[in-house]
Formats: C-alpha cells, sequence, structure tokens
C-alpha cells in the first residue's frame, strides 16, 4: 500500500515550487503535546527559512538524516539512534538542490549538498533530515572559511551553566583578538561561539587560531576550561572542542533542529539572553514566534568580518614557548607535528617513543 503523500507549494527566490512531502502525519518527535509531524516540521523549515539559509546555505552541508524519526525519551535507548549522514546528492535529487565539489582530508573529491532555497530545505525534510551540518565555508570558495567556530562542550558534573561562565570570558578573549564573537545554544548542553572572518586562511591555520584562543582560555579559567583531546584528561570541566575547525567537522547549523527528544532547535541568541537562557525553550514549536517577535539575533553576522592575524601571532607564541600542534580526530590521515595518538594512559615505550 502506498504512503500517504502531499504536494506543498513552496516560495522561493525565484518563484514556487512543488515540493512533494511523503508520510505528512508521520510523528517525527514523538514527545510533546501530540507529537510534531513531518508535515509540521516542513512547516517550521518554511518560517525559519530566510535566517537558516542566511546561517547556512550557499555552503556544502551534510544531511543528518533519521527514515524512523526520532524515539521517545520513555524508550529505552538513544532517542537519536538510527541516524546517518549524506553528504553527496542521492539518486533522483530535483535540480532546485544545487551541489559543489569539496575536497576531504583524505585528498578525495566529491559533490557536496548546497541548500540555497526554501524548496531545497523542504525536500531534505522529505529525505527525513533533522539535523543540519553546514560547512565554515561558502560553496564559492570551499576551502577557506568565513567563519571561526568553538565549540564550548560540557563534560561529565557540568552543563549549560558552567559553559556560560567560559563563554563570557571568551567572547573578551576573542574581543582582545580583535574579533566580533556571536553565540547560539547547541541545541543540547552546550553553547556555540561563532566569529565571522574573511576568508583568506585555510581550514588548518583557522585551526590554529582556535587552539590559540582556546589556550588562552585556558589559561584564564584551567578549573574550569580544557584543551585536553582525551577524555581522562578533561575532568568536570568544559572542553574547548578545537577540532570542530576542522575541514569537513561540522556541528548543527543555526535554527537545524536536534534529534533529541521535544524538538530542540540550534538557536541564535544575543549576549544579552545568555545569563538567563534555557535552551530547552527553544523548539520547533516556539522559535517561530521567537522569530517574529524578537527577530534574528545572527542577522548582521557577516557585515563586518574580522581578522585572525592576533590569533595566529598567539598561535606562533604559544609554539616558541614549546605549545605545537594537538591532535586530530582519528580519520584523520596523520598530521606534521602531531602528538602520537595514543590514550595518555597507555603511554609507554613502544608507542610513545618520546
Amino acid at each position: 500500500m502506498a504512503s500517504e503523500r502531499v504536494s506543498l507549494r513552496v516560495t522561493d527566490a525565484d518563484g514556487e515550487r512543488e515540493v512533494s512531502l511523503s508520510s505528512p502525519n508521520k510523528v517525527i518527535w514523538p514527545d510533546g503535546g501530540d507529537g510534531i509531524t513531518k508535515a509540521e516540521y516542513a512547516e517550521y523549515m518554511q518560517q525559519v527559512s530566510a535566517p537558516f539559509l542566511a546561517a547556512n546555505g550557499h555552503r556544502p552541508v551534510s544531511l543528518e538524516r533519521f527514515r524512523d524519526g526520532i524515539r521517545s525519551s520513555a524508550d529505552d535507548g538513544d532517542p537519536g539512534a538510527g541516524g546517518f549522514f549524506s553528504k553527496n546528492p542521492p539518486k533522483g535529487t530535483p535540480d532546485f538542490v544545487d551541489a559543489v565539489m569539496v575536497t576531504y582530508n583524505s585528498g578525495r573529491s566529491h559533490p557536496q549538498i548546497v541548500l540555497n532555497r526554501t524548496s531545497a530545505i523542504v525536500w531534505a525534510v522529505q529525505m527525513n533530515t533533522i539535523v543540519f551540518h553546514p560547512w565554515a565555508s561558502l560553496a564559492s570558495n570551499t576551502d577557506n572559511p568565513v567563519e571561526l567556530r568553538i565549540d564550548l562542550d560540557p563534560q561529565p558534573g557540568t552543563g549549560i551553566a558552567e559553559a556560560i561562565v567560559a563563554a563570557h570570558e571568551l567572547r573578551a578573549v576573542l574581543r582582545e583578538a580583535g574579533l566580533e564573537p556571536f553565540i547560539k545554544t547547541s541545541g543540547n548542553r552546550g553553547l556555540h561561539v561563532f566569529c565571522p572572518i574573511v576568508p583568506e586562511w585555510e581550514f588548518l591555520t583557522v585551526r590554529h587560531a582556535v587552539i590559540a584562543a582556546g589556550r588562552e582560555l585556558e589559561r584564564r579559567m584551567p578549573d574550569a576550561v580544557t584543551m585536553s583531546w582525551w577524555k581522562e584528561e578533561r575532568g568536570r570541566r568544559i572542553f574547548v572542542d578545537f577540532n570542530q575547525a576542522n575541514r569537513d567537522r561540522t556541528m548543527a547549523g543555526a535554527y537545524s533542529p536536534r534529534a533529541k527528544p521535544g524538538a530542540p532547535v540550534s538557536t541564535p541568541i544575543e549576549w544579552e539572553e545568555l545569563d538567563d537562557v534555557d535552551p530547552t525553550r527553544f523548539t520547533v514549536q516556539t522559535i517561530p514566534g521567537r522569530l517574529a517577535e524578537i527577530g534574528d539575533p545572527w542577522a548582521r553576522m557577516q557585515d563586518s568580518p574580522g581578522r585572525i592575524d592576533t590569533l595566529l601571532q598567539w598561535w606562533e607564541r604559544d609554539v616558541s614557548s614549546g605549545l605545537g600542534e594537538l591532535s586530530f580526530p582519528p580519520e584523520f590521515p596523520k598530521m606534521p607535528g602531531e602528538p602520537p595518538r595514543v590514550q595518555p594512559s597507555k603511554k609507554v615505550a613502544e608507542n610513545w617513543p618520546d
């Protein structure tokens, strides 16, 4: 028996398009009221499409897809289990969904999806996308990021309250470096701090700038913040996830939902909102009203992109002091200057020659 299917009329900047939506009454998020259906989710994406595209459009994006939606919080196991990533356009992708050729860390090149219009976002909903993971670079220049991104990741024993304190100090650090930070909730327990930058540096150089900022933050808050890549060394501190600055490493985009109970949304906020922020209030059901009431806190983000020269000077200063490269994620090739990829508790002569 064929599944129910409706046709949505979607307004794009260059005209209207019909986008087919199958199983419109399928519940994507079972928690909260009667649950949020696929049709309601498609309506949400149309309502937020302008700020969503400003933050996530015109750049490579990975789609985190869930064929069966997410599990109820009353079920056993991870509510977000069963998801998978789509990077290249699948067979049958319509012509209003764009793509760009990108080079991954392995050196392999492949086309990757680019969302440039509302109809493309609704198509992604039809493809059961819940989380949108945009690159930090644009499709017009995929090698050079237009944002410096820092992920403040609470470790066990910490939460949003500790992340808020760290975020305020990080803002001071970045401003001292000549950058203007913007902030959003992660849609989970953490915070994401973005700085618009001119696209003059490739990913590895921007990663070094992130490490320099993180190290300065760690110096100022050694008991509250850590740059330790290995979990066993982090303790009850906020981890500055510097590896999110790497090529093809992404975090949930602004106004993207998360695969969590209650349909939370990664939400841009004003710095003045930070102290009282409750990320659980930002959901697929509440964000359209918030945008209508206060607008998009990131609307001006790209007005005055900054430079990372000062952070790179800090990086060189730290290198001269003996602080060099940090560990890369395991899927990356061995990088120049990288320390051995050995868990600190397993440092023995045969795998740690120094």
